[in-house]
Formats: structure tokens, C-alpha cells, sequence
């Protein structure tokens, strides 16, 4: 996906201003930034859930508001950072909505469709709780739930919104595991909003870094995280070491 001099507002208040960045295919890239820097924005536009005043998203060269909805369904799928709970209905059927976009109305799933819908529970270890109620699961499990969905839509480009919010270590390992998994053996670009900055960089083979609306730096982690990068970011002074071939950050001081 490419972002060409984009701009957007909230409630006339300009919010995102003359923005570009590409993404690269095929990979996975991490947007970070303090708090009301635009990251959830920028995914919001990339996703259409927003629309930018100005400029132009583009995908394979075509604006992303030239496609039809369900064939933008078949190239972008999204896991937003809250999603809506249906508490009674069971794992495999929540994971077999992904496959609206190729579905016609009134028209049920096929052999294919469940295929599908098994290689997903199967990729995200949700074979066992197919039957279960979602709402029975725990918050890593449902996380996993939302991760089947969007692998059943079959994209190429997957946009994560914070995919680790509100579980607990274990659960944070799993998931990015599980993403790193999906981008190495499937291709799959992901593009995902992160709060945490070392599991950004374990995880990620892009950093774009947003402040106010516009991207600070880009790049591998280990070619942009440092202290002065970090310090032009979050307004702070940050350790950072070298440990093997990757950076850490080890606290606020």
C-alpha cells in the first residue's frame, strides 16, 4: 500500500497533514508514536473506515475507494482493537464470516468456504474450541478468534490495530508469534499499530514512526531506534543497548 499527501481532519481540526509513507509488501511494519500521534488514524484511512480530505491511498496503483467493498474485502482484512462480542454463537461460525466478501446474496457457504474456514482454525490452534461460545474464551483465545476471520477473507495485506491490547504477557508472546508465523509461511503484508516498543522491534521488519499526525522516521528497527530518534518521539530520554543483532529499550529516565 502506498499513502500520497494525505490529509484529514476531525471536526474541521486538522489531524493527519500531508502524510506519504509505503509499505512493504510482503512484510511486517509496526507503526509507533505517543498517544493522539495519528496511528490508529493512518489504519482507520488505510482500512477505509476514514477517508482522508485530501490525497490518495493507493493499492496495486488504484485508489483504495475505486474498488467495490467486497473486492476490497478480498484484498485488505482488518482486526480492529475492540471487537463486537457475539456471545452466542460458536467459534466456527464466527470464523466462516469472513468469507462474505465471496459470497453472493443468500448464498450459503460451499466446500470450498469450509476449507477455508478449517485451514484458518487450524493455522490459529482453534480446532478444539470450534464449537465453543465465544464469549467462553479467553481473551487470547478471542483474539485468535479475530486473527481466523480475517485469514478466512484470503487477503494479501493484513491491518492489525493493536492486536496485544489488554492481555496479558503469555497471550501478547502467542499472538505475535502467531503474526510472524502468517507473514513468514503465507506472504502476507501486515501492517499493525503497536504500543510496545520492544515487541515492536522483535517483531517487525519496518519501523514508521507518527508524532502529530505526520511520520518522524522510517526504517529497519535496528537502523532507527536509538536514543536520540526516541528522544525526538516520546519527548524523553530512553536507554537503548545492543543486544545480539537487536535493540532494546530499557527504560524511561
Amino acid at each position: 500500500m502506498e499513502v500520497n499527501n494525505i490529509r484529514f481532519s476531525y471536526h474541521n481540526k486538522p489531524f493527519i497533514d500531508d502524510l506519504s509513507v509505503v509499505f512493504q509488501e510482503n512484510k511486517i511494519t509496526s507503526i509507533i508514536g505517543p498517544n493522539g500521534s495519528g496511528k490508529s488514524t493512518l489504519l482507520m484511512l488505510l482500512s477505509r473506515i476514514y477517508k482522508s480530505n485530501e490525497g490518495v491511498i493507493k493499492l496495486n496503483g488504484k485508489n483504495i475507494w475505486d474498488y467495490k467493498l467486497k473486492n476490497f474485502a478480498k484484498k485488505v482484512a482488518v482486526v480492529h482493537q475492540k471487537n463486537q462480542i457475539y456471545g452466542d454463537l460458536d467459534v466456527k461460525t464466527i470464523v466462516g464470516y469472513g468469507r462474505l466478501p465471496y459470497l453472493s446474496y443468500h448464498q450459503s457457504l460451499g466446500e470450498k468456504d469450509y476449507q477455508i474456514i478449517d485451514w484458518a482454525l487450524e493455522i490459529t490452534n482453534l480446532k478444539k474450541y470450534q464449537d465453543h461460545q465465544l464469549a467462553k474464551l479467553s481473551g487470547g483465545q478471542q483474539q485468535r478468534v479475530w486473527l481466523a476471520v480475517a485469514l478466512c477473507q484470503k487477503t494479501p495485506i493484513l491491518l492489525l490495530d493493536e492486536p496485544t491490547t489488554y492481555l496479558d504477557v503469555k497471550y501478547q508472546i502467542e499472538i505475535l508469534n502467531l503474526i510472524k508465523k502468517i507473514n513468514h509461511d503465507y506472504k502476507m503484508t501486515i501492517i499493525m499499530v503497536h504500543h510496545d516498543i520492544n515487541q515492536a522491534i522483535n517483531y517487525s521488519d519496518e519501523i514508521v514512526a507518527m508524532k502529530d499526525g505526520r511520520i518522524l522516521f522510517q526504517g529497519k528497527p535496528n537502523d532507527v531506534i536509538n536514543p536520540k530518534s526516541l528522544k525526538q518521539l516520546y519527548d524523553y530520554k530512553l536507554e537503548v543497548i545492543d543486544h545480539g543483532n537487536q535493540k532494546i529499550v530499557l527504560n524511561y529516565q
